[in-house]
């Protein structure tokens, strides 16, 4: 086994003492010391911590203001724009409105459709009959024309027969002429009463 450490004793000797006292003091003054600068540049590098922390903080409350005042212009634009959609709105709640009144009518029209359908047929089937009676006209007129062409025959030859007894009169009222002049001559010579 080894030996148990002696424990330390302290020296007797006053100049001993006093030089171990003195290296004692200078070794705590430095480790003050020491302390001290290291407290120094903590502090330092704190208050260098806390500027820029001020500083970052600065910029970030700077940039919210930028933020809250964008926003709040953002927000009268988007109060706007809500207004005149509400605008817009209320005029296609009207125009809508035009619109179902339109469909009622047309629904109303639609529905009056049977009605037409059956006025239509009813159309068709009396086109049908005079379609036929057309046709029944149209054969009507065809000897209305071939009767009309046999009267101008019979009227061209009329009118031949007229010509001829026009000039059979011119000759007799020639003839009377002359069969006349003795009778003038002797109604000049001798007039009657």
């Amino acid at each position: 086994m080894a030996p148990d450490p002696a424990e330390p004793r302290a020296s007797s000797d006053e100049k001993v003492l006093q030089a171990q006292y003195l290296r004692s003091l200078s070794s705590f003054e430095g480790i003050m010391l020491a302390q001290i600068e290291m407290k120094t540049q903590l502090s330092n590098r704190l208050n260098w911590t806390i500027r820029a922390g001020l500083v970052l903080l600065g910029v970030i409350a700077f940039s919210i203001l930028i933020l809250l005042l964008t926003l709040s212009a953002q927000i009268n634009r988007i109060s706007d724009v809500v207004v005149n959609i509400n605008g817009h709105f209320e005029s296609i709640t009207q125009r809508m409105d035009h619109v179902s009144a339109a469909m009622s009518d047309m629904e109303k029209q639609v529905a009056l459709m049977a009605q037409i359908d059956l006025s239509t047929a009813a159309m068709d089937r009396e086109m049908t009959t005079m379609q036929k009676q057309m046709h029944g006209m149209a054969g009507n007129v065809a000897g209305i024309r071939n009767e009309l062409s046999l009267v101008k025959d019979d009227m061209a030859a009329i009118s031949s027969t007229i010509s001829g007894m026009n000039a059979e009169v011119g000759m007799m009222r020639h003839e009377m002429r002359r069969m006349a002049k003795p009778a003038r001559s002797m109604n000049r010579m001798f007039p009657f009463p």
